[in-house]
């Protein structure tokens, strides 16, 4: 019987609480793939097990694992009797059509009552694969390890193990909401948490009918890929383009920067309130762009009531297109579009603002009425996977 085997790491330290964890990553498991042929999700000896059906579509199944936060790696295995003899005969089909330079048998005795150690397992089944195959052993470097676990009832034997995302099982770290722009930072410090096991929605400032719409779309297109990740997403959408004609009236060009982040935070503040957020997420990253130096972060953060939370904030900017590639969103960030960030936006932003600057230049702003004019103008969007649809409203 082919079954489906999901090892995890860090939870395995949370103590007394690692059956809430546990328990959090089979319900995201079943929801993740509900519509697969698969069955008897459950926690066995810690590990996951879940039944494959003859329908079940394993390169589906292996590309929505490897984006679930919780999951330390995953395999496809066969479920066999806990013998040397049962175990050879589903080991021997999987070797067919390689031809690995190395291998190694590496057997872990989860049931002490299976009283033969893991070594003369090992051994036994080693002896047979290289009457099979004469293949050389490596017992340090092995390009291919061939795998037994022998639990209490049954033991479990695959040839290839597939690496997940690690983290924290989705929703037990909290909600947060995320500033998602238009470019590659933004999404990946929303990646980041919630592989921290946060729940995250999303708030994404726009200038339409000032600009087109294409801003909209690339979010809606982030979200939905950073969906595949959480299952569900909330996508608030801020106009802010007539907030932004009132600043540029009103502020000195090189302030302008700063003053348009301060009033996001108040609006995100405001939504991330109303639907029980417990901190913002931005992209910021320490000197990378003139919003972005350390003067600037601190007049920001001065108007934040909530945390203000920063994965990238140390990263540069390899780094975070490394990991923009790796789940997903780098094609869509690097789509051009006509984003709010770069209307009325000064030719020379301050780098170096302080905090009397920043409040004189509010202070010719009505700033409770802009927040309020913005928040009037708020829409959200669901996303869901894998059924993904959405709805307005």
């Amino acid at each position: 019987m082919s079954v489906l085997v999901i090892h995890f790491l860090e939870l395995a330290l949370k103590g007394r609480n690692r059956p809430w964890f546990v328990a959090s990553l089979v319900r995201s498991i079943r929801l993740l793939l509900a519509d697969q042929d698969i069955s008897h999700v459950r926690h066995v000896q810690g590990r996951i097990e879940a039944r494959l059906g003859a329908n079940a579509d394993w390169a589906e199944i292996r590309s929505r694992l490897s984006m679930l936060p919780g999951i330390a790696n995953f395999a496809r295995a066969e479920q066999t009797e806990p013998t040397i003899d049962a175990m050879w005969d589903a080991m021997a089909p999987m070797l067919a059509g390689l031809q690995p330079k190395s291998f190694r048998v590496k057997v872990r005795r989860i049931n002490k009552l299976f009283l033969t150690p893991s070594p003369q397992v090992e051994r036994a089944l080693g002896e047979r694969v290289i009457n099979a195959t004469n293949w050389a052993v490596d017992l340090t470097k092995p390009e291919l390890t061939l795998r037994v676990e022998a639990l209490k009832e049954h033991a479990l034997v695959y040839a290839h193990r597939e690496p997940g995302t690690g983290g924290l099982p989705l929703g037990t770290g909290g909600k947060v909401l995320c500033l998602l722009s238009g470019g590659i930072d933004s999404p990946v410090a929303a990646w980041r948490m919630i592989r921290r096991g946060c729940r995250a929605s999303f708030i994404h400032f726009h200038a339409y009918p000032i600009l087109s719409r294409s801003s909209q779309d690339k979010a809606r297109q982030l979200v939905q890929t950073l969906t595949r990740a959480q299952l569900s997403s909330r996508l608030f959408l801020v106009p802010f383009g007539a907030v932004q004609q009132q600043v540029v009236l009103n502020v000195p060009p090189p302030l302008r920067v700063v003053i348009y982040r301060r009033l996001m935070v108040r609006i995100a503040e405001a939504v991330a309130e109303r639907h029980n957020a417990l901190a913002l997420v931005t992209g910021d990253v320490v000197g990378q762009v003139a919003s972005q130096t350390l003067e600037n972060i601190a007049a920001v953060n001065r108007v934040a009531t909530i945390p203000m939370l920063r994965p990238l904030v140390g990263d540069d900017k390899e780094e975070i297109t490394a990991i923009a590639r790796t789940i997903g969103t780098y094609e869509t960030s690097i789509i051009p579009d006509e984003d709010c960030c770069t209307l009325f936006t000064p030719r020379l932003p301050s780098t170096r603002t302080t905090p009397q600057l920043v409040e004189d230049a509010e202070a010719q702003l009505d700033v409770p009425a802009l927040v309020a004019m913005a928040l009037e103008g708020v829409t959200v969007e669901t996303f869901k996977f894998p059924h993904a649809n959405k709805a307005g409203s």
